[in-house]
């Protein structure tokens, strides 16, 4: 294959990010038609079509979404270099696209991404949200450079993906300071019949949530499920339920006056990954984020375990 158009791959990335090739006409100043003729001629030289027809709108191909994914990076990082030039950023800054699942706490994600704006030369981070599968569609179309993840890729996938340990931690149980003081005594035997929010079924960690009730004898009055932790964090802080999270950012959570410790168990454990298209660790910010995790987020909790704080 010769090389590319990059005129051809613009025209192409504008319709995806415009929605139509009339939008991208008028956003590049050219007619609809010669919009139409370069991604034409892209497609002959990709060997494929970049785009179907579903109703009246456009949508990627396979071979759409594989292509954006590279012309995403190209032109972001061309865009880039310009604001550099222009003095609107440092120079060298390096970039990096993190996707970031709902299921994983903010918190954690916070402590697990801060030391890429501590280097000698921070990182741009960007971060996206949504469900694991799709961030994992977009790490493997080279549309993100990483994803953190509650849970490792699935034996079996066909996606080229591989998880990086970051580091395990106990769960701990936390509540509003009152209900924390109630259930502390007898913990964990106290948590039966008391208010929880909990994670969705869907989730992982629910399910492992679900067998320690069950080993334990526990049936929690569940008053809330959500996808998201944050939400499960903000209705845990504003009372009314129990809500599970990392005994690593414990300190975090109770720094917040409101929130307290009940317990911790060692035989519940939430581990975290990172996951790249690389099978040995390359990318510098994968690099950092692994070897902080390892040497600090996590690695307190292989010392003694300290009893629970009072409220």
């Amino acid at each position: 294959m010769r090389h590319l158009n990059y005129n051809h791959l613009l025209y192409f990335w504008t319709v995806v990010r415009e929605g139509s090739v009339a939008a991208a006409a008028a956003a590049l100043h050219v007619t609809p038609q010669t919009i139409s003729g370069q991604i034409k001629l892209l497609e002959e030289q990709l060997g494929g079509a970049l785009f179907e027809k579903q109703g009246r709108r456009l949508v990627t191909t396979d071979l759409g979404k594989l292509a954006q994914g590279y012309a995403e990076e190209i032109f972001t990082r061309g865009l880039e270099l310009a604001s550099v030039l222009r003095g609107a950023l440092p120079q060298g800054r390096r970039s990096v696209t993190i996707g970031v699942p709902d299921a994983v706490p903010k918190l954690v994600a916070y402590r697990v991404l801060a030391p890429l704006l501590a280097t000698e030369e921070p990182f741009r981070v960007v971060c996206h949200e949504g469900q694991l599968d799709t961030l994992l569609a977009d790490l493997v179309a080279h549309r993100l450079d990483l994803v953190l993840s509650a849970s490792p890729v699935a034996s079996g996938t066909h996606l080229r993906a591989f998880s990086h340990l970051l580091g395990e931690s106990d769960l701990a149980f936390f509540a509003t300071s009152p209900l924390a003081e109630a259930l502390r005594p007898g913990f964990p035997k106290s948590l039966d019949q008391a208010p929880f929010f909990l994670p969705s079924e869907r989730s992982m960690t629910r399910r492992v949530l679900d067998a320690w009730f069950d080993k334990h004898g526990i049936t929690p009055r569940i008053v809330g499920e959500f996808d998201d932790s944050a939400l499960i964090k903000t209705f845990g802080q504003h009372g009314g339920g129990v809500f599970v999270s990392p005994a690593a950012i414990e300190h975090d959570l109770t720094d917040d006056s409101r929130v307290a410790l009940i317990g911790r168990t060692h035989d519940l454990r939430a581990r975290f990954y990172a996951i790249s298209t690389e099978r040995r660790i390359k990318h510098p910010a994968v690099a950092v984020i692994t070897e902080a995790a390892r040497s600090d987020l996590f690695s307190a909790l292989e010392s003694p375990r300290r009893p629970a704080r009072p409220a």
